[in-house]
């Protein structure tokens, strides 16, 4: 009888990532993640404990190749903007995975480490610590909000265009913003926000 194979973090998360990509959050399981490695699902239980533990292996594994280093002789806004950048782009390469971020930013590593590198650009900027947590949560508000925001409402979808069609007479504004916001691409429309927020923490 062969010998059971030895799996790493490293694919087991990769298995629960591919469920992710192709069949959504809702869809990610034990039993899900057991059948894309060809194992039974108690085959499974001897690497992971239970779906959490999964959820665990997959932030780390979106968030594994986020490049922290930013010159320390740029501004200190345009350091964090670029620290938020990066960590869309990551993000943006498994949309699926955004609801399980937040709920598991402080047990991966490789979210702390990002987590440090801002508040150690706030911090050397003169931020106190009081304003570094209001700084720092609110940027991750506005960023993962707007990664949320654009997985379930993108300004090219349809609900755009049900706006955008709105009796103006009645909503002139939002039938308007609608219309203007078509031409508006995502990244453009995230930079935007970014700028407008670190406006408001440099004062």
């Amino acid at each position: 009888m062969p010998r059971p194979r030895s799996l790493t973090p490293q694919q087991l998360a990769a298995a629960a990532v591919a469920v992710l990509d192709r069949e959504g959050v809702a869809a990610l399981s034990m039993r899900a993640v057991a059948a894309e490695l060809g194992m039974s699902t108690m085959g499974l239980y001897r690497y992971v404990a239970d779906r959490d533990e999964l959820e665990r292996l997959v932030v780390d594994l979106v968030l594994e190749d986020l490049d922290l280093e930013v010159p320390a002789d740029r501004p200190w806004d345009a350091r964090v903007a670029e620290l938020a950048l990066r960590a869309r782009e990551a993000v943006l390469r498994h949309p699926a995975a955004i609801p399980l971020l937040l709920g598991h930013r402080q047990e991966s590593v490789h979210s702390l480490r990002w987590g440090e590198a801002i508040l150690a650009v706030l911090a050397d900027a003169g931020f106190e610590p009081t304003e570094r947590v209001v700084a720092f949560r609110t940027l991750l508000s506005y960023i993962f909000g707007a990664l949320l925001v654009q997985d379930n409402a993108a300004l090219d979808g349809a609900g755009t265009k049900v706006l955008a069609d709105l009796p103006t007479a009645q909503f002139p504004h939002l039938a308007a913003t609608a219309r203007a916001a078509r031409g508006l691409g995502a990244h453009e429309e995230f930079r935007a926000g970014l700028d407008v927020l670190l406006r408001g923490l440099r004062r």
